[in-house]
């Protein structure tokens, strides 16, 4: 056995990270990790855009469709199942691949998470009813009262980035920002991360198609199946919670359409922030073949 490689391809969605993962899988003859934090729950394969049946023959994936949508997972989580995979692959393979676009877990794969506490449940649905309840403005400064320096630096108007750290604080019992160090770790496999990049009209008008092929697949019924459990972290994605608004009567089916749309770029335009800091990152530009990806690792 030689060299073990672990080919990461990521980028915004709808830029073609599946398609071109699952050929290079198919070429390595090896499995494919997913890294996508809304792909991993079951129930909800449209919205997600999850792998099909098709291509799950084609090529083993894991971390796809396993977790009920009560669940909770996390990058931390992502980080220890994915390196777990990985060196199971790696006994019987030189490479493995890694495809997704939710960053976080990308990062979390790649360079390391810090040691946090796993949030205690009654920590977790405390935190959620005061959400709701008392609304961001409570969340902030309770942020402020345990954090002052995290609070700080903190993305504010991310609630949810909010939320994670005054559970943290609640958790530890000390400033969240005493627990995260930075440190990337070392890991025993060479990595090879890629992002597909193209012009932003091309991956604009990629978005739209693909919700409109979503919107065909059955969009609409998915989330009236689990229309009463909307409050779900799991279902509070894009795609789900404009048609929940929309069958609760705060816009028309079209309108909601349009929002999925428009939701669905700006967070592409988010991915590509991260990415564009990460100094790790290989950029592909069309066209997308597997020999360009493959050559990278030798």
């Amino acid at each position: 056995m030689g060299e073990k490689r672990l080919y990461v391809v990521t980028g915004p969605t709808a830029s073609g990270k599946s398609a071109l993962a699952l050929d290079a899988a198919q070429r390595l003859d090896t499995e494919i990790i997913g890294a996508d934090s809304r792909q991993i729950y079951q129930g909800i394969p449209v919205a997600t855009a999850q792998p099909s049946a098709e291509e799950r023959a084609r090529v083993r994936h894991h971390l796809i469709d396993i977790l009920p949508l009560e669940a909770y997972y996390s990058a931390s989580a992502f980080e220890t199942d994915a390196l777990r995979i990985s060196s199971e692959i790696f006994r019987s393979r030189d490479e493995a691949v890694v495809c997704g676009g939710s960053v976080m877990y990308v990062d979390a794969l790649c360079n390391g998470i810090d040691e946090l506490p796993t949030i205690p449940e009654p920590i977790r649905s405390r935190a959620q009813e005061e959400l709701r309840e008392r609304g961001p403005e409570y969340m902030l400064a309770e942020l402020v009262r345990l954090d002052p320096e995290y609070y700080a630096t903190v993305d504010r108007r991310n609630l949810k980035r909010v939320v994670h750290a005054v559970e943290i604080c609640r958790a530890s019992g000390l400033p969240y920002s005493q627990l995260r160090t930075g440190r990337r770790q070392q890991r025993p496999f060479r990595i090879i991360k890629v992002a597909l990049t193209m012009p932003r009209e091309e991956l604009f008008r990629r978005i739209n198609e693909r919700v409109d092929r979503m919107v065909a697949a059955g969009l609409e019924e998915e989330a009236a199946r689990h229309f009463e459990k909307r409050e779900l972290n799991s279902l509070n994605t894009v795609g789900l919670k404009e048609m929940f608004a929309a069958m609760e009567g705060k816009m028309t089916l079209k309108e909601a359409i349009e929002r999925i749309k428009k939701n669905t770029r700006v967070y592409a335009k988010k991915q590509l922030t991260w990415l564009r800091r990460d100094p790790g990152v290989i950029w592909l530009e069309p066209p997308f073949t597997t020999d360009r990806l493959l050559d990278l690792g030798k």
